[in-house]
């Protein structure tokens, strides 16, 4: 009896690893399912299973395609993926190799969009509040964007038409491709060092949203919202949006619109000046025909006409108010001589003088105090009398 042969574990697993990978179908298959338990490891290996109704499926994106993603899968999320079913030996386990990851009725550009715009705005890289106010009259203007095509032609010579005073520099970058963005943030961190310009346009032609791609990574939209130098966006065509329209100062439907929104048409700048040369006219011919008028009226004054009429006027008003304050003075004076008589007369009345004159006298002692009753002499004391004419020497015999 032939003794069956006896495997190791991993003999099986590698075993079992060649079937599934020899297996045609197997190969290269897309898998629809919902995302569950994503994980995106340090090493840049993304795990994560495919579940719908009936299972799921253990999957593995590794670095090298996970790098090719433009956008991040979240849980819950509906996909489709391609890859190849194979074992991994550690386990025994069968799992999905997905090499393309794709949203499933959505693309992985729109979504990677939505997912970051979401994201900047929540940064609040799209704050009005942040955007800048474009200078009225720019002096040099730099253009980042590709030297070549019908965008730059079209911002050159729109701009020299509107505005021919405005210099313009072309940063040449390229504006598609893995290695644009790279450029156009270079551009913009050179523009800002050396501040090259007073105002940046930005942009490209028309063109699908791959070809657009590069205004809507993240350190493009970073570097617009970095700039000192105020930004305008003009990507593409009118209904194209991308996250740079979002991030800069202005946003232009097209790069000739660009152009139009960056400085003021010379043909009204010279209309408005025209308008205000008018108005200033007009209003100068109205001044000077009302100081005309007035010359003219002022010509015909009398003071003008004959100068020393004006003084003979004045001194004839100065005669008068002479005359009238001399009539006044005199008044005055006659009311004042009346009241001093008054008070003449009343002061007279009241005069020790008058007194006397009617027979009374005043008697002093030597010491000059008055004497006004028998006490205030003694015998033998010496008084003066005051009478009317003079004053008479007696000495007190006796008092009582």
């Amino acid at each position: 009896m032939n003794r069956a042969p006896i495997y190791s574990v991993t003999q099986i697993n590698q075993y079992v690893k060649n079937l599934l990978e020899q297996d045609q179908p197997l190969a290269g298959l897309f898998v629809r399912g919902e995302i569950s338990n994503y994980k995106a490891h340090s090493s840049g290996h993304h795990y994560f299973s495919l579940k719908d109704s009936g299972g799921s499926i253990h999957c593995v994106m590794y670095r090298r395609e996970a790098t090719g993603l433009r956008f991040r899968p979240q849980n819950g999320m509906q996909v489709i993926a391609f890859g190849r079913v194979s074992v991994y030996l550690r386990d025994g386990q069968y799992q999905l190799i997905c090499s393309t990851l794709t949203p499933e009725g959505v693309g992985d550009l729109h979504l990677a969009f939505e997912q970051l715009k979401e994201k900047l705005y929540r940064e609040g890289l799209f704050d009005p509040a942040h955007k800048r106010p474009l200078p009225r009259y720019p002096r040099r203007i730099a253009l980042i964007t590709s030297p070549e095509g019908d965008a730059v032609r079209d911002l050159i010579r729109i701009l020299g038409a509107r505005w021919p005073l405005a210099e313009v520099l072309v940063l040449p970058v390229r504006v598609q491709g893995t290695e644009a963005a790279g450029e156009i943030c270079a551009a913009f961190a050179w523009a800002n060092r050396h501040q090259v310009a007073d105002l940046i346009i930005t942009g490209r032609g028309g063109g699908s949203m791959e070809d657009l791609w590069a205004f809507n990574e993240e350190p493009v939209a970073r570097a617009i919202y970095a700039s000192a130098i105020p930004v305008i966006s003009a990507v593409g065509h009118e209904p194209d949006v991308t996250i740079a329209d979002f991030v800069a100062d202005v946003r232009a439907s097209t790069p000739s619109n660009g152009a139009e929104r960056a400085v003021p048409d010379q043909n009204e700048i010279l209309g408005q000046l025209s308008h205000l040369e008018n108005r200033l006219e007009q209003a100068m011919r109205r001044r000077l025909e009302r100081a005309g008028k007035q010359l003219d009226q002022v010509s015909r004054c009398r003071m003008l006409q004959d100068p020393m009429s004006y003084i003979e006027d004045r001194q004839q008003q100065l005669d008068r108010y002479c005359q009238r304050l001399g009539l006044g003075l005199s008044a005055a004076a006659g009311r004042e001589r009346e009241r001093f008589a008054r008070l003449s007369a009343s002061l007279d009345a009241l005069s020790p003088l008058k007194v006397l004159g009617r027979g009374y006298s005043i008697a002093r002692r030597t010491d000059g105090g008055i004497v006004r009753s028998v006490k205030d002499a003694s015998p033998g004391d010496e008084l003066s009398l005051r009478v009317a004419d003079g004053e008479i020497s007696c000495r007190v015999q006796e008092n009582g």
